[in-house]
């Protein structure tokens, strides 16, 4: 009762008054309509905002309502963006208006702004009591608001960060102090299927478990936000348990890109739900944490609906971000790109370090309907031509874009480019195309706007797996998960690159088959932050080894370990590193053993890779 009071009061700040200053936050509003909360860039623009993603069909009203003490006449100022700015000088797509108490003002948002800015948008008349805003989308193009400020004196709130961080926290009035969630053993950070894996598995063996995950559903790239199906083995090797849980979890059904009920959200909820000694936390965003030494002593945590934010204390954290966000924030080591061949001794990587890196995909889908559909011309720095564009009904994984870029400070960016080819390719088959009959009755009914990421930060360990780990398959002591997926790293496509040099926007990739191979338990702990666990795409791997290890069956059976290696920390009032050097044994028998549901059968048996069969297994 006490956190639903709580989370009352904070949601009034969200539209709290100062003096005669009346900020409103997009992502706080009553009735969000066909607007969509998107979180992603908070750390770079400061804040999560409405994105009206309605694939080039206007979306419904957001809508909230605030109480003025003094009616008048105030200062509209709107933050917003115009997201394809960086590849047209046109006004851009993402058109909406601003409306108070029914007025529609006659500003157009969203068409102008080369960066995140506040605009004025004009003078409103504002009622004593209560009064209602209205964000009306004109295009249905990703128009994005972050923020609306009234005020009656015509003074623009700041625009850099620091400024702007101070300005929402004393208008909405953020405690300093943020409150405790609680007292925990462990704290996992990211709800994909390494994080599910993590708490599931620690929660079963006895530990109280906090479990933040940053949008409302589960599952990470293998939700519906994403849909990305599972890939590799498990229950193989020298631990044929580990992966049995993935199976009360897993989706059973397989494809890129395929219909939102594919992908199960809702039984991944249910499962974590039904731990009692798990405590789930959706829609909470890490972006602070406090230390003492080289221990994290708690996590701070943003609700992004309610701005309301949480510490969340324990001695043991897991970082399953992907973009290994807690040990950033830590200063764990960590590192980004390609290493040089020699660093380690890899075929597969190049002569010269760099940072290029695999990219981030926005996959899409169309569908045929009986009618003859209409897309709006949608031009706006990517023209396609009969030889350039992509003559299909639905992109997967191969649409791919960033490799060349920095996927966390620049992923805004990146995204949008992954929607401005989808929207300008599918305008010229509709409208231009020599084959447009073939799409006219066809509309696009599935558009990603959570990108799909596949490498940023990897975070160093003990150990760092390398190409040879896996080519050799070589034995560790330690060994723990199986990675089974051939060594599978992207690059640009060699044609698109011709066509589109410096803006590629599909990949290739080449596959070296591997036989299944244990993992060492020194990758899934950091090397100099103590009590950080990590399971996921962020472990201790170079580029080359991640092309093995980053499916997401493996993934899972990396947290499935580290709750196992969580509930030995605890037991034996330990460190993860002191987990490998003292209490290896008893970590041995929790994989042998298994955390799953035992006799269920595998319905993880499609887009498990072609490999070799697996050689002897060394107990």
């Amino acid at each position: 009762m006490k956190r639903i009071l709580l989370s009352l009061l904070i949601a009034c700040f969200a539209l709290h008054i100062h003096g005669t200053g009346i900020l409103l936050e997009a992502e706080a509003f009553k009735n969000a309509g066909g607007w969509k909360i998107d979180q992603q860039f908070m750390d770079i623009m400061g804040s999560p905002y409405l994105i009206a993603h309605g694939m080039g069909q206007p979306v419904a009203d957001a809508s909230t309502d605030f109480r003025a003490s003094a009616a008048g006449y105030y200062h509209a100022y709107v933050r917003t963006y115009n997201w394809t700015s960086p590849w047209s000088g046109r006004k851009g797509p993402g058109k909406f208006q601003l409306a108070v108490n029914g007025t529609v003002l006659s500003k157009v948002l969203g068409e102008g702004e080369p960066s995140w800015q506040w605009t004025y948008v004009g003078k409103v008349k504002v009622k004593s009591g209560i009064n209602t805003v209205r964000l009306k989308d004109l295009t249905g193009f990703d128009g994005r608001c972050d923020a609306i400020y009234l005020c009656q004196e015509q003074t623009a709130p700041p625009e850099t960060a620091e400024a702007l961080q101070s300005f929402r926290r004393e208008h909405l009035g953020y405690p300093r102090n943020p409150p405790e969630a609680g007292r925990f053993d462990l704290v996992v950070v990211g709800g994909g299927v390494a994080g599910i894996g993590a708490a599931v598995s620690a929660a079963r063996l006895g530990l109280k478990v906090a479990l933040l995950q940053d949008r409302p559903i589960l599952g990470g790239n293998n939700s519906s936000e994403v849909r990305v199906h599972l890939g590799g083995m498990i229950e193989v090797g020298r631990y044929p348990r580990l992966g049995g849980l993935l199976k009360e979890y897993g989706p059973a059904k397989e494809g890129n890109a395929m219909a939102a009920s594919n992908y199960e959200d809702e039984n991944k909820l249910r499962i974590v739900r039904q731990e009692k000694n798990l405590s789930l936390f959706l829609n909470h965003h890490v972006s602070q944490l406090e230390k003492d030494g080289n221990r994290i002593t708690s996590v701070i945590a943003q609700n992004i609906q309610t701005g309301e934010r949480l510490r969340f204390s324990a001695p043991l954290f897991a970082d399953c971000t992907g973009d290994g966000t807690v040990g950033y924030l830590a200063g764990a080591d960590y590192r980004i790109g390609r290493e040089s061949s020699d660093k380690y001794g890899e075929s597969r990587a190049p002569e010269v370090a760099d940072n290029m890196i695999m990219g981030v995909s926005v996959q899409w889908y169309s569908g045929k309907e009986r009618n003859v559909s209409r897309f709006p011309d949608f031009s706006y720095g990517m023209t396609f031509n009969e030889e350039t564009c992509e003559k299909v009904y639905k992109g997967e994984w191969t649409w791919e874009t960033g490799m060349y870029e920095n996927q966390i400070d620049s992923l805004e960016k990146v995204r949008d480019y992954g929607l401005l080819v989808v929207y300008s390719n599918w305008s010229y088959l509709k409208n231009h195309s020599e084959e447009r009959k073939d799409y006219e009755k066809r509309r696009l009914q599935w558009v990603a706007y959570i990108a799909g990421k596949r490498e940023t930060r990897r975070l160093l360990g003990d150990y760092v797996l390398s190409q040879q780990d896996l080519t050799k398959n070589v034995y560790h002591e330690d060994g723990s998960f199986t990675t089974s997926w051939s060594i599978d790293l992207h690059f640009p496509d060699s044609i698109n690159s011709l066509r589109f040099p410096g803006r590629e926007f599909k990949a290739d990739t080449r596959h070296t088959v591997i036989y299944p191979c244990e993992v060492p338990y020194r990758c899934l702990y950091s090397r100099n932050v103590d009590n950080l666990f990590m399971a996921g795409r962020n472990i201790s791997v170079t580029h080359v080894a991640l092309g093995s290890v980053r499916v997401m069956r493996t993934t899972a059976m990396m947290g499935e370990v580290v709750g196992m290696a969580a509930a030995v920390c605890r037991r034996q009032e330990t460190t993860p590193r002191e987990v490998y050097q003292r209490y290896l044994p008893e970590l041995k028998a929790l994989m042998r053993r298994g955390i799953g549901g035992q006799g269920l059968p595998n319905n993880q048996d499609y887009n498990e890779g072609g490999h070799l069969s697996a050689p002897p297994i060394i107990q």
